[in-house]
């Protein structure tokens, strides 16, 4: 079962698409400090669900990626399954490999398919102070709304 809205944010460490480490706790800060966090979760990169959700985040990158937000893709694959879909689909934002320990952070957030070995599509809006103010888990074939995750956000 997913975390709940309310609960503190488990916070993780993964390499990104380019090697870099990203900690959530990177982005916590005091109000005016810090910056919130969208974690959206998903199955497989170059899958056509997933690869359509991250084109749309892309499209609208200027509402996920500024100065009071950071968006964090997660996914189980390798750091270099990463590098390279982010470079063809033109992603700037980070692609975290949840790949070893397989699933780890995945799991901590309770969207890990143990039948699949992938996370489902999970959404998590985490404030400066790291607390889960809002989140949406859809199955693995069910497509998010980026409308619902952007007011979501706003109202953040």
């Amino acid at each position: 079962m997913a975390i709940e809205i309310g609960a503190q944010a488990p916070d993780f460490e993964l390499k990104d698409n380019h090697g870099r480490t990203v900690r959530l706790s990177d982005f916590a800060g005091a109000p005016g400090e810090g910056r919130n966090v969208v974690l959206f979760f998903y199955p497989f990169a170059f899958t056509g669900v997933c690869t359509g959700e991250l084109r749309a985040l892309r499209d609208r990158a200027d509402e996920f990626v500024n100065e009071d937000t950071q968006l964090l893709a997660v996914s189980n694959d390798s750091i270099h399954t990463l590098r390279v879909f982010g470079e063809q689909e033109d992603l700037e934002f980070p692609l975290l490999s949840d790949f070893w320990p397989h699933g780890e952070v995945s799991r901590a957030y309770g969207v890990f398919d143990e039948a699949k070995g992938c996370a489902v599509r999970g959404t998590f809006l985490v404030d400066r102070t790291g607390t889960v103010r809002w989140s949406v888990v859809n199955a693995l074939p069910d497509a998010r709304d980026i409308d619902e995750c952007a007011k979501a956000l706003a109202a953040l």
